[in-house]
């Protein structure tokens, strides 16, 4: 991994098969296997131990499940049928938490980091739809504002932030924070000479096992020779050395997904530390993927065997601090759900496995 500022622009996209997922229309707002969110991976970021400050998210690929055996011989247990980063992150970091954001899909107040990351993506990828010449540091700074007004009216939930702030100082000092955030960006890319191909894109494939892979990659930057850029924001700071390998693996996630939807590697994945102004880069090869996806089917096996018997084992480590669901953790003194949940027995058609902090 290595810091670089080298740009890519983008040609006109064009109509991609998928390879084992759905064809991609780049172009078409409204087509199968394309969304736009304006969030981010959610939360503190806590891929293999790593912590950042919170890039949010909005909660955008559903989990399309199956019914299964039951250790209690009740309902059928539900089993996973796809994967997402966050959630796959999510089962390494604990298991218990996995099923709490997945399987029970307990509730969890949105912070003020959380919901910053989530701003800062959406001002990042508003401001593309501006002329090169008009993305400027000021134009991106007005749309601060009007995309947290957005955010209001898309998840009225935010709205408790700040509910004890009658004079709004708090409110005015965390939107200065998400300014400055945005202005950083400017010293790290240079968006005139970028032209995306991708922005908010998201992506699904399915493996030859059957599970099928999915996520959301902020910018994907497409070279006139054809490479392929994978870039991810991230608000927080960047992870020392000893977990540069944790925070990469969101990104050969992705890659892994992209290689079986185009059957092209891409040439660089790309992090971008707005907290800390750094740029962190890793070119894959292929090697790299088919390790990532040996590691990922042993997971999913790892996850079907939980729900099938319903071992889900709290794994304590020192980002239980960050979690909400302490009441309903055995660490804690806490008693989880009934498993399985009576609402999502068998005939649930899909589940919770998008974008949710933090993780």
């Amino acid at each position: 991994m290595e810091s670089s500022s080298e740009e890519m622009t983008a040609p006109a996209p064009e109509t991609v098969p998928g390879s084992g997922g759905t064809a991609v229309d780049p172009g078409s707002a409204g087509a199968v296997g394309t969304a736009t969110a304006a969030g981010a991976e959610a939360g503190a970021d806590a891929v293999n131990g790593t912590t950042t400050d919170a890039d949010a998210g909005t909660g955008t690929d559903g989990l399309p499940v199956s019914p299964g055996p039951s250790s209690s011989g009740g309902a059928p247990a539900i089993r996973p049928a796809s994967l997402s980063p966050s959630r796959a992150s999510d089962f390494m970091q604990c298991p218990l938490l996995y099923r709490f954001r997945v399987i029970d899909r307990l509730p969890e107040k949105p912070s003020p980091a959380a919901t910053r990351g989530t701003l800062v993506h959406a001002v990042l990828e508003r401001l593309f739809d501006a002329p090169p010449a008009e993305r400027t540091v000021p134009r991106a700074r007005s749309l601060v504002p009007a995309q947290w007004d957005r955010l209001r009216e898309t998840r009225p939930e935010v709205r408790e932030l700040f509910a004890d702030d009658p004079d709004g100082e708090r409110l005015a000092t965390w939107l200065s924070e998400a300014e400055r955030l945005v202005e950083r960006w400017f010293s790290l890319e240079d968006p005139t000479r970028l032209e995306p191909a991708e922005r908010e894109l998201f992506v699904e494939a399915e493996l030859e096992s059957g599970l099928t892979l999915r996520g959301i990659i902020d910018r994907v930057d497409v070279a006139p020779t054809g490479e392929v850029r994978i870039v991810d924001y991230k608000t927080g700071k960047a992870p020392r050395p000893e977990y540069a390998e944790g925070a990469l693996f969101q990104m050969k996630f992705y890659a892994l997904v992209v290689w079986r939807l185009k059957r092209v590697v891409p040439r660089r994945l790309q992090l971008v530390y707005l907290g800390s102004g750094d740029v962190l880069t890793y070119d894959p090869v292929p090697a790299d993927l088919r390790q990532v996806e040996r590691k990922l089917l042993a997971l999913w096996d790892a996850i079907r065997l939980a729900t099938e018997t319903g071992d889900w084992r709290p794994r304590p480590t020192k980002l239980c601090g960050w979690c909400d669901h302490q009441a309903h953790c055995p660490e804690f003194g806490g008693t989880p759900p009934p498993y399985p949940p009576a609402s999502r027995a068998a005939g649930s058609a899909e589940g919770a496995q998008g974008r949710m902090g933090p993780d």
